[in-house]
C-alpha cells in the first residue's frame, strides 16, 4: 500500500508539472501575437519569457518560505488562482489598438503572474513528492521534471490547434482554466509523508520543524560511510543525514560552487537549445529534427537522476558535464566538416545533459542539506536559471551576429563553458568533502 501511495503521488505530481511546463512554450505564442502587433520588436516580445523565468525563480523561493507557514496543498491552490487570474487578465486587457499597453499586459500577467504561479507549484511539488522517495530522490525528481520538460512540447500542439480556430486572446483563458483545474484536482495528492509512511526509514521532518543537530560522525563527513556512499549505489541513494538552514548552506562554499555549476551548464544548453531548429536546417537536416533536443531534454531528467542514485553525486555530475562537453565537441566537428551526422549526435547529447542538470540540482541540494529546508534552499539555488536564462540567449544571439549567422563560435563557447563547469565541479568536490557534505 505504501508503494502504491508513492506511485500515485509521483504520477499526480508528474501530470501537474506537465501542464505547468506549458509556461516554457512561449515561442508558440510569438507568431500569432506578432501578426497582430507588428510594431513589437523581437527583443520586446522575447522579454516576456525572460520576465517569466525571473518570476518563476521568485515564485519557487517564495514557496520554500511559505511551506514553513501554510499547508503545501494551500500553496498549490494559490498557484492555481494566480495562473488563472493572470491568463484571464491577458484576454480582458490586451487591445490590438494599444500595442504598448498590450506588451505590458503580457509582461505582468504572463511573466509575473504566470511565471510566479508556476514557480510556486513547481517548488512545492518537487519538495513534497521527492520526500516519498528518500532513497531515490534523483529518480523521483527526474520523473517529475520529465513531465515539466516535455509539457511545453506536448501542449504546444494544443496551442497550435486552438489558435487556428479562435483568437489568441481567447486561448489564454482556456489554458489558464485548464492549468488551474489540473492543479486543483492534483492538490489532493500533495502530502508530506508521515512517520509511518516511509517503511524502513526515519520520518522526514516537516518544513519549519526544529532542526536536529547532526551526529558528530556525520558532520565530519570523512568516515567510511561517506566513502562508501560514493562507491556504491546503496550508499549513494541515502539522503543526507543532516538538515541545514538556507543561511547555513549559503555560508559554505559548496552551495556557491553548485550554484555556479548550474549556471554554466544551463548557459551551455541554452546556447544550442534556443537555435536547435535553425542549427538542424543549416547543416542539411529537417528543421523539425531540432526538436530532438527537447525530447532528450525530457529523457535526460530521469536518466541522470537515476544515475545519481546509483553511482553517487560526484560521478553523476562529472558524467553529466562530460556529456555536455562531448555534445559541444560533436557539434563543432559537424560545423568544421559540414557533417550532419555529428550535428545529429551533438544535439541529443546537449539535450540530455541540460535536462540532467535540472534534476541534479534538486537531488544534490537534498543530498547536501537534507529534506527539512529543501524547498527554500532549492528555491534560492534555482535563481541560477534566471541568470542563465538572460545570459545564454543573449550570448547566443551576439555570437551568431558576430559570425555572420553561423554557429561555429557558439559551439566553441559551449566547449569552453563546459570545460569551466568541469573545474567548478572539481572545486565542489573538494569543498563538499571538507565540509562533510559528500
Amino acid at each position: 500500500m505504501k508503494n502504491n501511495k508513492r506511485i500515485i503521488y509521483l504520477s499526480a505530481g508528474t501530470v501537474m508539472l506537465l501542464f505547468l511546463g506549458l509556461i516554457y512554450a512561449w515561442s508558440i505564442f510569438r507568431s500569432p501575437l506578432t501578426a497582430i502587433y507588428a510594431d513589437w520588436t523581437a527583443t520586446q516580445i522575447s522579454m516576456t519569457f525572460t520576465v517569466s523565468i525571473v518570476f518563476f525563480c521568485i515564485g519557487g523561493f517564495s514557496a520554500g518560505k511559505l511551506a514553513a507557514r501554510i499547508k503545501h496543498r494551500t500553496i498549490i491552490l494559490i498557484s492555481a488562482a494566480i495562473i488563472f487570474a493572470g491568463f484571464m487578465m491577458i484576454a480582458l486587457l490586451m487591445d490590438a489598438g494599444a500595442p504598448t499597453k498590450s506588451l505590458w499586459v503580457l509582461y505582468i500577467f504572463y511573466g509575473v503572474f504566470g511565471g510566479g504561479g508556476v514557480g510556486l507549484a513547481y517548488n512545492t511539488l518537487i519538495g513534497t513528492v521527492t520526500r516519498w522517495f528518500p532513497g531515490r530522490t534523483g529518480m523521483a525528481a527526474g520523473v517529475l521534471l520529465l513531465g515539466f520538460g516535455i509539457g511545453g512540447l506536448l501542449l504546444g500542439n494544443l496551442v497550435n490547434v486552438l489558435v487556428q480556430h479562435m483568437s489568441i486572446a481567447m486561448v489564454f483563458p482556456i489554458l489558464g482554466a485548464l492549468m488551474a483545474t489540473v492543479l486543483i484536482a492534483g492538490s489532493f495528492f500533495v502530502k508530506i509523508p508521515g512517520p509511518h509512511d516511509l517503511a524502513g526509514g526515519a520520518p522526514v521532518p516537516a518544513a519549519g520543524a526544529p532542526r536536529q543537530p547532526a551526529a558528530q560522525g556525520q558532520a565530519g563527513g570523512a568516515g567510511a560511510s561517506g566513502a562508501q556512499g560514493q562507491a556504491g549505489g546503496a550508499g549513494a541513494a541515502k539522503p543526507a543525514p543532516r538538515n541545514l538552514t538556507l543561511r547555513e548552506a549559503a555560508a559554505r562554499p559548496p552551495f556557491w560552487m553548485l550554484f555556479i555549476w548550474n549556471i554554466l551548464m544551463c548557459v551551455c544548453g541554452l546556447l544550442v537549445i534556443n537555435s536547435a531548429a535553425p542549427i538542424a536546417a543549416r547543416y542539411g537536416m529537417l528543421a523539425t529534427l531540432g526538436l530532438i533536443v527537447s525530447l532528450f531534454n525530457g529523457v535526460g531528467r530521469p536518466l541522470i537522476g537515476t544515475l545519481h542514485d546509483l553511482i553517487g553525486r560526484r560521478n553523476a555530475m562529472a558524467l553529466n558535464t562530460a556529456i555536455m562537453l562531448l555534445g559541444g565537441l560533436s557539434l563543432l566537428f559537424g560545423a568544421i566538416s559540414e557533417s550532419a551526422a555529428f550535428i545529429y549526435i551533438g544535439l541529443p547529447l546537449i539535450g540530455t545533459s541540460y535536462g540532467g542538470t535540472t534534476t541534479l540540482l534538486s537531488a544534490v541540494v537534498n543530498r547536501f542539506y537534507g529534506p527539512q529546508n529543501f524547498q527554500v534552499i532549492l528555491g534560492a539555488a534555482t535563481f541560477g536559471f534566471a541568470v542563465a536564462g538572460i545570459v545564454g540567449p543573449l550570448m547566443s544571439s551576439r555570437l551568431q551576429e558576430a559570425a555572420g549567422g553561423e554557429y561555429f563560435t557558439s559551439f566553441i563557447m559551449v566547449i569552453a563553458v563546459a570545460a569551466l563547469a568541469f573545474v567548478v565541479n572539481a572545486l565542489l568536490t573538494v569543498f563538499s568533502k571538507r565540509e562533510g557534505l559528500d
